[in-house]
């Protein structure tokens, strides 16, 4: 099984899975787009056995390009690891403070949002696809950690994975708008007359939405690779039937 390991310490485990050619349904890591869900499971025990842990601890939300976050709790092991009808109901972020718990996120082009606080051991996942991205789940996630769970910005370090680039996120005027309206991505875009298009770095803008939060550029991470350029990734530009990657991360006690 192909997987990026972005972090892998005493403390913390996070990572992505990638599409291989070797595994069921190529490494299809999601139960909402599959042929057949027990390959999917099978997928996702490998992935467990891989990080020491079991598919019970794994946790999973509906994801619906929504703000929603949710705190993971003991109660919440397991949901949505063995059938989609327990995942948490749409919800984009998933965070918590328990030990050994798999926060899980599923993407194919989307960027992915990894995160850990290195003071209070606080751990999480986000799901930003473009829509995420002019919502602005992550500063709303990251404003709520400082306020409610009062941790301080600069005490994180974020992953963010690979995802579709510049180059392959071409958008109309419609979607350059939205952007544009964010005030903070204009460095981001750019038009290309031959084909009227806009392309839209969505991972700089999330990186810059840290940034804007607290979040010291040099703790900012960013996996330079292209879910539609790679054979490593599922790109739903690319193949509307396209699985997903799981992007995770646990700690140890």
């Amino acid at each position: 099984m192909k997987i990026k390991m972005y972090v892998n310490n005493e403390k913390i485990i996070a990572g992505m899975t990638m599409k291989d050619r070797e595994e069921l349904e190529q490494g299809n890591m999601a139960l909402h787009v599959c042929i057949n869900p027990e390959d999917i499971l099978e997928n996702r025990k490998k992935l467990a056995n891989s990080l020491s842990s079991k598919i019970d601890n794994f946790v999973c939300a509906n994801q619906t390009h929504s703000v929603h976050f949710h705190r993971v709790g003991l109660e919440d092991k397991g949901r949505g690891a063995i059938t989609k009808d327990s995942a948490i109901a749409d919800t984009d972020a998933l965070y918590t403070f328990e030990p050994n718990i798999v926060l899980s996120s599923f993407t194919a082009d989307c960027v992915p949002v990894i995160f850990y606080n290195k003071m209070n051991g606080l751990i999480g996942v986000i799901h930003s696809g473009w829509q995420g991205t002019i919502k602005e789940v992550t500063p709303k996630l990251l404003k709520h950690l400082k306020e409610v769970e009062n941790c301080n910005p600069s005490d994180f370090h974020v992953q963010i994975g690979a995802a579709l680039s510049q180059e392959k996120f071409e958008v109309d005027a419609d979607v350059y708008v939205k952007f544009n309206n964010l005030g903070y991505a204009n460095d981001f875009m750019y038009y290309k007359e031959s084909t009227n298009k806009y392309h839209i770095d969505n991972q700089l803008t999330v990186k810059k939405q840290c940034e804007l939060a607290g979040i010291p550029s040099e703790q900012i991470t960013i996996d330079p690779t292209c879910t539609f350029k790679s054979p490593d990734g599922f790109s739903y530009r690319e193949d509307k039937q396209a699985g997903r990657h799981l992007s995770f991360i646990v700690r140890k006690e």
